[in-house]
């Protein structure tokens, strides 16, 4: 059946990833809230490698980026993108990227491209067992119907679909957690494997944070109690294992084995509808209690 879905102009991912190039190498891009007056971090990084992938010739197709979130980045100004040309071989090409926002670093990136090498031996495990997309509730529509004045999400909604599966631990393993959710992106995309890339950047630090803090407050698809966790991003790393679309519906299965020392760190696997394992995560996250307000 076709995809009915129509691309926005200046919308949606597309606009969230879009960048002005100011000069060769330079770069300047605006972002949304992630948490109130907070740069959403996985347009930051997303935007990074925006960035990168311009200097970069088109034969070549990212496979891994690295990054550190050195600063809360502010949506009031705009974040200027400098990439770095590290290296230029004949099949690996890498590139730096920092982004800065009134002279300081706020996100710094590493990422790495490759020619395609056809051929060779492929392996994956079995996909994990998950309920179609389709049988579960819109995770932004049930936010809405428990907290109608909650502002949270309210521009990522904009740009992806996300059906919320589950927050548990994993098959009764004590100090493991674990929590499944399907995203694809809001609109159908155009056919630039760039684009799509950048776009599971985006969405692959969507609740991958709050992995680590689910033993301590239980994290539901809908948040019913006041926070009782400082949680917020230290470092991200992706990588792409094969090919794959940003607008079809893609199973996110993130897992955390370990938190202590204020600091939490999860993982996850993207996994296509028809079982392809196309992309790994691991974040390292702040996970400290809130402190008690002042009287």
């Amino acid at each position: 059946m076709a995809d009915e879905r129509a691309q926005p102009e200046g919308a949606g991912l597309v606009g969230f990833l879009s960048l002005e190039e100011l000069d060769r190498g330079l770069f300047r891009g605006w972002c949304h809230d992630g948490t109130p007056l907070r740069a959403f971090g996985g347009q930051v990084a997303g935007q990074a490698l925006t960035a990168a992938s311009r200097t970069v010739p088109a034969s070549l197709a990212v496979h891994s980026l690295h990054g550190y979130f050195l600063r809360a980045g502010q949506t009031s100004h705009p974040m200027i993108y400098a990439v770095e040309d590290l290296r230029d071989g004949r099949t690996y090409a890498t590139r730096r990227v920092t982004a800065r926002q009134d002279g300081e670093a706020i996100f710094v990136l590493s990422a790495s491209f490759k020619l395609a090498e056809p051929g060779g031996h492929d392996r994956q495990p079995t996909p994990p067992d998950s309920p179609d997309p389709g049988e579960l509730p819109d995770y932004f529509e049930l936010w809405a119907s428990i907290d109608p004045q909650g502002a949270e999400n309210a521009a990522i909604r904009q740009a992806v679909e996300v059906r919320y599966i589950s927050a548990e631990s994993t098959d009764g393993v004590e100090g493991v957690t674990q929590q499944k959710l399907w995203v694809r992106a809001l609109d159908r995309l155009p056919d630039d494997p760039v684009l799509h890339t950048c776009a599971l950047t985006y969405v692959s630090d969507l609740m991958l944070a709050p992995t680590t803090a689910l033993a301590v407050e239980p994290i539901r698809a809908v948040r019913t109690m006041p926070a009782t966790v400082f949680l917020t991003s230290l470092d991200h790393a992706l990588w792409f294992h094969r090919p794959f679309r940003a607008d079809e519906w893609l199973l996110i299965v993130q897992e955390s084995r370990t938190a202590g020392d204020g600091r939490g760190l999860a993982r996850s696997e993207v996994w296509t509808r028809d079982g392809r394992l196309v992309a790994s995560a691991v974040q390292e996250t702040v996970l400290r209690p809130l402190r008690a307000p002042r009287l």
